[in-house]
């Protein structure tokens, strides 16, 4: 049961896999946004190489828990993925993932341009590992 994990920007795409257990989470690459054919197509891609059952979306909401116009956007994705992709697609709590991942890269002692390069697919890997936590947990 492989999960695909997203983490959406406004320019990239962090994305993240499951192992085929579902208990850990790596991340795989970051995609540059294009625009919305050209994204679903690059997902999709992914979805058919490593046979994914399940997509979970990082949702953007504000610290009081509401849900902003980054949030809204995730939310159209979010349906238009299931849509086209033919998979389930969930969303999860995204909020403080970008600052444990710049945390991490930080403690890591990375360059602030490989930080850059990395910080979304680190996000992603915090979501989808969250995520998965959250399963085991129950």
């Amino acid at each position: 049961m492989r999960i695909l994990g997203l983490d959406v920007g406004e320019r990239t795409i962090g994305v993240a896999i499951s192992d085929p257990l579902g208990y850990t989470a790596q991340g795989i690459t970051t995609i540059r946004r294009k625009n919305l054919a050209i994204d679903i197509a690059e997902i999709k891609k992914i979805c058919d190489e490593y046979s994914v059952e399940t997509i979970l979306m990082g949702l953007p909401k504000n610290m009081n828990g509401t849900i902003g116009p980054s949030g809204e956007k995730a939310i159209e994705l979010s349906k238009v993925l299931e849509e086209e992709l033919k998979l389930p697609v969930k969303l999860w709590d995204e909020r403080l993932t970008t600052v444990a991942a710049h945390k991490a890269m930080l403690e890591a002692d990375l360059s602030r341009a490989k930080r850059k390069k990395i910080v979304d697919k680190i996000a992603a890997i915090y979501i989808l590992q969250g995520y998965l936590d959250s399963l085991s947990n129950r």
